[in-house]
């Protein structure tokens, strides 16, 4: 597998950054806090998504941006894969809004974040956690195994190796045996318990029971159809004699009914004759009322204008009393409209009044407001007009400073970028020179050596006996002239990075003067705007206060006219009242007749009363004549009924009903008997019959029990068996990849550390590893000096990644070796041996070493140089890939010696 580009977009530091990565060894360099590892970072965040951060996404988002993206170019398997993550902020949230993955082919499209992390999971054979285990050495974590206890280690190295899915086959198969077993053992008690259930069935006999109790059943069978025979014989007896009994009670009913009525038919004659008295006397209270009426009449007669009381006369003065009564309410409605006029009218114009005051108010009011608002105005024209005044001061200052300077106005970018080419020249100049001048350096030494030991310094002889001895001195006289040369560089180079403090100052000055006259034209403007406006808020002023005088004295006039409604309305009023008590008047006179029309009607009435009460005395008379014949109807059927009664028959049907019920009751007791002892004998059949159904049901239970237990025996048996391969396959196929592990890890560490304090390292089956020195003394790692151990550390992992490289056939290649500041706990020296480490590893066919590191040594081990600068100023990160990395490595040198 390999990295082949990466683009990022507001991620960590990042705000645009597309970087492509290539095969070999590439050294991501800069100062500490540059953002080198958030590179990494990404690359793993882009695989695995959240699971490969150690904190949450807000952390990899941008501070201050809404939305970042990651993509991520790789080829595996010699096949290409694009993954492209997307967040954006939700409130206080980072969500995931896209991830997504495709290949080359087309063929191939995930979608969603837990899709796509178990791809590549899939895909590389390995989750996020193997994946920094094998590949991905972070920074701050380059003693995680060394540090790690034997079992995490051999956790880890297992499921980089696969060996965890043996265990976890053999887990399985262990687990399966043990459910077996409980499935076993509970249908082995379950035979158990069915066979000793069909014992217990069998012993008891159950065809003979059942055999004995159908034969009690028949005889009782036979015992209640005897009975229920006599029982029906009974029951006719009794029926007949209560039919005879019936026709006994229906005639006494019929008496008793005929007794009854004879009595209410006397009775009702009796209260009738009572009510016709009654009547006769209210008859006569009626006429006396009739004379009382008529002299009440009289009186109320002579209170009237009218000299008869009926109808027609009445009728006609209420006419004349109506019409009188309409032309009053006539002028009345009139004179209240007058009133409420007047009155509304006088009640809207001193409203009107009130308004106008209130209108009035307010104008004076908007009146005072732009006044104050024209005194504000006055005060921000005055601060503007300060303002231009300082700015303007400000801007002769910044010209001034263009007055000796090499360039005028407008001219200062252009020399500040012609001064930086100057610089640019300049230090290549210094690069040439101090290689020049180390490769002369180096001639004068190794020329110095050879005539120490009297030799030519040109070729090799002895000095008597060399032509070119003379050839040295002309050697140090071009060191010392490449010495002046590069100090007359570096003079110059200084000079010009004075020049370019200069042109910067000056650059500052030209970009504020932009500024200074912009802001001078919009104070310019804004000085006539806030002159203006306080001219016209003071004009508005005076013609509000003018109009407030106008409103006033309309509102004055509104009061007047109001009073003078006012006092109408009061006259009107007068009015009102006088035609109210004509009104009243005739009203009363009305109430006159009223009361003259309704005692003559209660005349009429009581005359009408009389005549009813007398009709109903007459009805009352002739319906009592009739009860009479009807009473005298009934009295003779009733004695025709008392001599059609039979007491003797009666009689001895009563004793026939008797006897028989009695027999019916005790045949009834005791068919209840034999029907209980039938029901008792039907339910003993029954439980025999189910015992028999049960036997039969554990007879096949018991056989299907029995073959299930003899299936799960030989399940049990393939368990334990497949348990065993499993855990002998995982212990053979260690003991392989230890042997295989402690070779590489071996040869690695000979390599990176290259001294004769140590003779070998050992790792037994359970990872356990051991330092031996060359006198034999086993040390613990943790036992190693800081350096030693990060060196252990490195070998340790390159050994893993080595073995599980070559453990796995072309099938699923391994990811890129990452290695994030692995120099933390080194010394120069140790460096050197980190060098030597990562071109031994390219040695074993990886093809792509990434490195983060702010050593200058590595750089000279890189086939590419990536460098990451962060702008103090905006906080971000940029990248820049370095063409020449053994070129990166001399300006380091030299910037180390300057």
């Amino acid at each position: 597998m390999m990295f082949d580009r990466i683009r990022l977009r507001n991620f960590k530091p990042y705000a645009d950054t597309d970087l492509r990565l290539r095969d070999g060894v590439t050294v991501i360099h800069g100062l500490n806090g540059s953002g080198k590892s958030s590179l990494l970072e990404a690359c793993f965040f882009a695989l695995y998504g959240s699971k490969a951060l150690d904190g949450t996404l807000a952390d990899v988002v941008t501070n201050g941006a809404e939305e970042a993206e990651v993509e991520l170019w790789f080829t595996h398997d010699g096949r290409s894969y694009h993954i492209r993550r997307e967040l954006k902020r939700y409130g206080e949230q980072i969500q995931t809004t896209t991830c997504t993955l495709e290949s080359d082919d087309d063929e191939l499209h995930r979608d969603g974040a837990t899709d796509v992390r178990a791809f590549v999971s899939d895909l590389l054979r390995m989750d996020a956690d193997a994946f920094v285990n094998c590949a991905y050495v972070r920074q701050g974590e380059v003693n995680k195994l060394i540090n790690a206890t034997p079992t995490e280690r051999q956790d880890m190295i297992d499921d980089l190796l696969q060996l965890g899915r043996l265990e976890e086959y053999r887990e399985r198969a262990g687990d399966a045996r043990l459910g077996v077993e409980d499935v076993l053992s509970k249908k082995r008690g379950a035979l158990e318990d069915v066979e000793s259930q069909v014992e217990a069935k069998e012993a008891k006999g159950l065809h003979d029971r059942l055999n004995g109790l159908q034969s009690d059943l028949n005889d009782l069978d036979a015992k209640v159809d005897n009975y229920e025979q006599q029982r029906e014989k009974a029951e006719t007896t009794r029926d007949d004699a209560q039919q005879i009994l019936d026709e006994y009670e229906e005639r006494r009913e019929e008496l008793a009914s005929l007794e009854s009525d004879i009595d209410e038919l006397e009775a009702t004659i009796r209260e009738d004759e009572a009510e016709r008295e009654r009547l006769g006397d209210r008859v006569a209270d009626e006429r006396d009322r009739i004379e009382e009426l008529e002299s009440t009449l009289a009186e109320r007669l002579s209170n009237t204008d009218v000299a008869a009381a009926d109808a027609e006369t009445l009728d006609a003065r209420r006419a004349d009393l109506d019409d009188r009564e309409d032309d009053l309410r006539d002028d009345l409605r009139d004179a209240r409209s007058q009133v409420n006029a007047l009155t509304n009218q006088s009640e809207n114009l001193a409203q009107k009044a009130e308004e106008v005051d209130e209108r009035a108010n307010e104008l004076r009011e908007r009146a005072d407001r732009l006044d104050n608002e024209a005194d504000e105005a006055a005060e921000t024209l005055a601060e503007r007009e300060r303002k231009r005044e300082t700015l303007t001061d400000e801007r002769a200052e910044k010209r001034s400073l263009f007055e000796d300077a090499p360039v005028d106005v407008g001219e200062a970018t252009a020399y500040r970028d012609s001064v930086q080419s100057d610089i640019e020249e300049a230090r290549t100049e210094i690069r040439e020179t101090a290689a020049d001048l180390r490769a002369a350096r180096s001639s004068v030494e190794d020329a110095e050596e050879l005539l120490a030991e009297g030799n030519c310094p040109e070729c090799g002889q002895p000095v008597e006996d060399s032509p070119h001895v003379d050839t040295l001195d002309e050697d140090r006289e071009h060191v010392s002239e490449l010495e002046a040369n590069l100090a007359t560089a570096n003079e110059r180079k200084a000079s010009l990075e004075d020049d370019l403090d200069t042109a910067e100052t000056l650059v500052e000055a030209e970009n504020r003067l932009s500024q200074i006259a912009d802001t001078v034209d919009l104070l310019d403007d804004g000085i006539d705007e806030k002159q203006a406006e306080a001219e016209e808020k003071r004009e508005r002023a005076t013609e509000l206060c003018e109009e407030a005088d106008e409103r006033e004295a309309e509102a004055e006039e509104h009061r007047e006219t109001a009073e003078q409604k006012r006092s109408e309305a009061t006259e009107t009023r007068e009015t009102v009242e006088e035609l109210e008590a004509d009104l009243d008047r005739i009203q009363t006179a009305r109430d006159r007749l009223d009361a003259v029309e309704s005692t003559r009607e209660a005349i009429d009435d009581a005359e009408e009363t009389v005549e009813r009460l007398t009709e109903k005395r007459v009805d009352i008379a002739d319906r009592n004549d009739e009860r009479r014949e009807f009473l005298a109807s009934k009295r003779e059927r009733r004695d025709e009924l008392r001599e059609a009664v039979d007491e003797e028959r009666v009689e001895n049907a009563r004793d026939r009903l008797d006897n028989a019920e009695d027999y019916i009751e005790r045949v009834t007791d005791a068919l209840a008997d034999l029907h209980e002892r039938r029901d008792d004998l039907t339910n003993r059949i029954g439980a025999v019959e189910n015992e028999l159904d049960e036997l039969e049901t554990l007879r096949e239970r018991r056989d299907d029990l029995a073959a299930r237990v003899d299936e799960l025996e030989a399940l049990h048996r393939e368990t334990e068996e497949l348990e065993a391969m499993y855990g002998d396959l995982r212990a053979e196929l260690r003991r392989a990849n230890v042997e295989s592990l402690e070779r590489m890890l071996n040869e690695t560490f000979e390599l990176v550390y290259g001294n004769d304090a140590y003779s070998h390292i050992e790792l037994d089956g359970e990872y356990h590893l051991t330092v031996y020195q060359k006198d034999g003394e086993p040390l613990d790692p943790e036992q190693l000096s800081g350096g030693e151990r990060a060196l252990f550390n490195l070998s340790l992992r390159c050994a893993i990644y080595r073995l599980l490289a070559e453990g796995i056939d072309g099938a699923a290649p391994t990811p890129p070796l990452i290695l994030d500041e692995p120099t933390v706990f080194l010394d120069s020296g140790h460096v050197s041996r980190l060098a030597d480490l990562v071109a031994e590893m390219r040695g074993f066919g990886v093809r792509q070493i990434l490195i983060v590191s702010h050593d200058d040594e590595l750089v000279g081990a890189a086939d590419d140089l990536v460098r990451v600068e962060k702008n103090p100023t905006s906080n971000r990160s940029t990248v820049d890939r370095i063409d020449d990395p053994s070129l990166a490595a001399v300006e380091a040198e030299l910037n180390a010696d300057d």
